[in-house]
């Protein structure tokens, strides 16, 4: 069964917040997928994770990428519900919320952005819904400064 973490963005946006994780995720040996809602958002994240810091990138694939096969790439980016890299860490956000399919992962981190009411409405139907199948749910919530506490 997967873990699933709820990440409360309250102190910075998901371009913010996602490079960081993606970092220790690929710390850990994991691959990742990266779920968003819409080709927007997903072109949006490519573009920032080659960028996002002077002295260093994150490399990844795109769903779309015609010059890489997805399969070979510790990051992906995707709008789809696929698995296409063999990840161990499926992250969703700009909206995007669990579907079927979560036991194939170690872990799934939701990140929703608490200064969008629709996000969080979402978000609050999806904790219950997965706490009520009995699913391993952790919310975690950011401070001051983007640090994470845990809440419940």
């Amino acid at each position: 069964m997967a873990e699933i973490w709820f990440y409360h963005l309250t102190d910075s946006t998901l371009h913010a917040a996602l490079p960081m994780l993606l970092e220790k995720s690929l710390a850990r040996g994991w691959r990742a997928a990266v779920e968003v809602p819409d080709e927007r958002l997903r072109d949006a994240l490519d573009a920032h994770l080659w960028t996002f810091r002077d002295e260093s990138f994150l490399a990844h694939g795109t769903d779309v990428a015609k010059n890489m096969a997805a399969s070979d790439q510790p990051i992906v980016l995707t709008t789809g519900r696929d698995n296409p890299n063999g990840a161990q860490i499926r992250f969703l956000g700009g909206g995007a919320m669990p579907a079927d399919g979560l036991d194939a992962y170690e872990r799934v981190v939701l990140m929703f952005d608490g200064h969008d009411e629709a996000q969080k409405a979402d978000a609050r139907a999806a904790w219950k819904r997965l706490k009520g199948e009995g699913q391993d749910v952790t919310y975690w919530k950011q401070g001051e400064g983007g640090r994470w506490a845990k809440m419940a």
